[in-house]
C-alpha cells in the first residue's frame, strides 16, 4: 500500500498519476491511498478523480488540528466546508484516513456517527506522543470513545518518541490497549516508514510487534499482521 505524502498540495491527482506509472511499470503498490483537500473548492473533482483509479482506496486529507490539548478551540473537523468534502466519500466508495491528535478524536467520533456508511481508519494509533500520566489517560479515554463507532478500525503505527530508541517497554501498552478497545478484528500493525527510521529500523519494529502479540493465536496474528489490511482497503491477493 502507498500513502500520500502531500507531494505537492497543488496536485493531489498528479502525486496518483506517479503511483499508476509505478504500477505499470513494476506491479506495485496494489493499493494507494491519495491526498484530497477536502474544503478545497475542487474537492469534488479531486475525489471524482481519485475514485476513478482502480487502486485508489481511501483519501487523507490531515483536518486543522490545535497543537495541544489544551486548546479547546474546534478543529478542522467541524469546518462546514470540510464536512462537505467529507460527505462526498460514501457515494464514491472511498474510505477515510484520519490523521488528528487524540484530543480532536471526539470530533472523529461525531464525524463517525453522522456519517455510519463511510469507514474510518485511524493513522498512527491516535498519535499517543504524550506519554505522561495525563497524556494516556487522555488519549486512552479519546480511543475508547471512538471504538464506540463500528466503522472506525486501527493502524498501529508511528510509536516512535523524540529522541528515544523503539523499545517493546515502552509500546507494549499502547499497542495492547488500542487492542482491547476496538478488538483485533479492527487493527492493523502499519509501517511509518521512512519517518520511523529515527527511532528504530524496520526490523527491530515489527519484530516488536511480533513480541508483544507473540501470545496472540495464529488466526489473530494473521489479522493483525495481514488479512484485516486485506479486508478493510478489498486489497486483492495478487500472489495467491
Amino acid at each position: 500500500m502507498y500513502v500520500e505524502t502531500e507531494w505537492d498540495p497543488r496536485d493531489p491527482t498528479g502525486e496518483m498519476d506517479f503511483v499508476a506509472s509505478l504500477i505499470a511499470d513494476t506491479g506495485v503498490p496494489t493499493v494507494a491511498v491519495a491526498q484530497a483537500w477536502l474544503d478545497r473548492a475542487d474537492a469534488a473533482a479531486v475525489l471524482e478523480a481519485h475514485a476513478s483509479r482502480p487502486f485508489v482506496r481511501s483519501v487523507r486529507h490531515k483536518p486543522r488540528a490545535n497543537a495541544r490539548a489544551t486548546d479547546r478551540t474546534p478543529g478542522g473537523m467541524t469546518d462546514v466546508a470540510w464536512r462537505e468534502g467529507y460527505k462526498r466519500l460514501g457515494s464514491l466508495g472511498l474510505r477515510f484516513d484520519l490523521q488528528t491528535p487524540w484530543w480532536h478524536l471526539a470530533e472523529a467520533t461525531e464525524l463517525a456517527t453522522d456519517f455510519p456508511n463511510t469507514q474510518i481508519v485511524v493513522n498512527h494509533t491516535g498519535l499517543p506522543s504524550d506519554r505522561s500520566p495525563d497524556g494516556i489517560a487522555g488519549w486512552q479515554q479519546a480511543m475508547a470513545q471512538l471504538a464506540q463507532c463500528p466503522n472506525v478500525a486501527v493502524k498501529i503505527s508511528g510509536l516512535g518518541q523524540a529522541g528515544q530508541p523503539w523499545t517493546v517497554a515502552a509500546n507494549r501498552p499502547i499497542v495492547l490497549t488500542t487492542l482491547d478497545l476496538f478488538g483485533v478484528n479492527r487493527c492493523m500493525f502499519a509501517s511509518n516508514f521512512p519517518v520511523d527510521r529515527i527511532c528504530a529500523d524496520f526490523s527491530t519494529i515489527y519484530g516488536g510487534f511480533q513480541a508483544i502479540v507473540a501470545n496472540f493465536t495464529a488466526t489473530e496474528q494473521d489479522a493483525l499482521f495481514a488479512d484485516n489490511a486485506r479486508r478493510i482497503y478489498a486489497i486483492e491477493d495478487t500472489h495467491a
